[in-house]
């Protein structure tokens, strides 16, 4: 049985959105050559067609975000009043407790608390799904970052992206299913976006790379190298021999993704660069995502691309941010970091909002874990894998709700507890996925994103 059928076999009720008898009665060769880009055929659409996810390498700290502790204000200087965590990997630098420096305000309906420093998501707060109770397993960088994206923290697996392309295909077969962009390469690096031992067809496509600029941002090798008459007498080469060798070898997973990367990179070469010509916007919505501000420019070209690529099909969108790993200097560090990200979220909900977008695509802002409520190096915190915050937005979350919390000193969360692997779960439940069903045999075994864990939190659904 092809790892297809069985992964088709396998879903069941849970999935939903496809009609699985007739999957399994006209599948396709295009199916079982490795096409897995073609877009399922569903009798019921999923809360959600694609996903943005807005990456905070480096963790950024709730306590100064979107979960105030008021008590930690009022004993700020004093020791911590419980016991340190002792089984880490690492031992955690404790000061004594450090309130946040910046004043939150309630705002919209829902009445959320929000920090200073995000002004401008603060006037969308009723659009958002705030969970105050996040936790994961890894305390250092790269662990988590990786146990974020592919659900482990120990072995190289298929990223979230990797999984929904998987999956459910791509609405445009003109550009990858996968985008990340300004990709952080430290801390885990390409294996956060890869396929591993899924098809490679469903990997992240990076844009571009950190430190690069977003406006010098290219796919790589995006401009033809000969005519297009002269590329097309390649690609029908590469396919002739292709065919002969399949003919010879049978099925063979890793030539038939090569010769399909060659076809879409050739279909890439008139997309994507129309995808990134910004400069078709009006300039009132360039000045919506702060492309017009030195301090936001960066980040708002992210964002306008994400809003670009997903418009147009692409099923998996991410924007990386760097540089919230505030060891000392929090203040100054996430004030800087913070008004960076800020308009150009904000502009990007807006923007999804006014076309109609927003309900069907969801988007995801957080980072690999949270902050200590005590201080290092006098003026910054330590990493906190314990409780942290991450917000949810459209795609049939439930709006205007804070979820969960830490303790009183925003240490540990302590009520209604979401790890990785939960979010995970509910993400794909949004998307019309069954977690425990999607899966792929490999090396003897099933294997799926949340491997033995996870459970979707139904509280967070609308």
């Amino acid at each position: 049985m092809s790892h297809r059928r069985q992964f088709l076999s396998g879903l069941g009720a849970g999935f939903g959105s496809l009609a699985l008898a007739g999957l399994l009665a006209e599948e396709s060769p295009a199916v079982d050559t490795g096409d897995v880009l073609t877009p399922r055929p569903s009798t019921v659409s999923p809360r959600a067609k694609r996903v943005i996810m807005l990456f905070m390498f480096g963790g950024p700290s709730h306590i100064d975000s979107f979960d105030p502790k008021p008590r930690l204000v009022a004993e700020h200087g004093r020791p911590l009043p419980f016991a340190k965590p002792r089984v880490l990997s690492f031992p955690l630098r404790h000061g004594n407790l450090v309130g946040s420096p910046f004043g939150f305000r309630r705002h919209g309906e829902s009445g959320a608390a929000v920090s200073e420093v995000f002004p401008e998501v603060a006037s969308h707060v009723d659009d958002l799904c705030i969970v105050n109770s996040m936790h994961c397993t890894n305390p250092r960088h790269g662990g988590a970052v990786l146990e974020w994206h592919t659900g482990t923290d120990t072995f190289i697996r298929p990223s979230l992206g990797s999984w929904l392309v998987y999956g459910l295909g791509t609405e445009n077969r003109n550009l990858p299913g996968y985008v990340t962009i300004c990709q952080a390469l430290s801390q885990g690096g390409a294996n956060n976006f890869s396929s591993a031992f899924l098809p490679a067809a469903c990997g992240g496509t990076p844009l571009g790379r950190d430190g690069t600029p977003t406006a010098q941002a290219k796919f790589p090798f995006i401009k033809p190298a000969a005519s297009r008459e002269v590329q097309k007498r390649e690609l029908e080469m590469i396919q002739r021999l292709g065919q002969n060798q399949l003919e010879l070898t049978g099925a063979d997973r890793a030539l038939e993704g090569r010769i399909a990367s060659f076809e879409l990179a050739f279909r890439m070469q008139a997309a994507a660069p129309e995808v990134q010509a910004l400069d078709t916007e009006s300039r009132a919505t360039q000045a919506l995502y702060g492309i017009d501000d030195k301090a936001t420019e960066n980040f708002g070209r992210q964002c306008l691309l994400a809003r670009r690529f997903s418009e147009r099909g692409v099923r998996f969108v991410q924007c990386n941010s760097n540089g919230w790993d505030h060891h000392s200097g929090l203040e100054s560090s996430m004030q800087n970091m913070a008004r960076s990200v800020d308009k150009p979220i904000a502009g990007l909900l807006t923007d999804l909002k006014a076309r109609g977008l927003l309900d069907e695509t969801l988007v995801v802002w957080g980072g690999e874990f949270g902050r200590t409520p005590t201080a290092e190096n006098g003026n910054g915190r330590d990493h906190n894998p314990h409780g942290f915050t991450m917000w949810m937005a459209g795609g049939g979350i439930r709006p205007g709700l804070v979820y969960g919390r830490t303790d009183e000193y925003g240490y540990y969360a302590v009520e209604n507890k979401v790890h990785f692997h939960d979010l995970h779960a509910t993400i794909l439940h949004l998307m019309g996925i069954d977690h425990q069903r999607l899966t792929f045999r490999y090396s003897g075994r099933d294997f799926r994103l949340t491997d033995v864990h996870g459970e979707v939190v139904p509280d967070l659904v609308a």
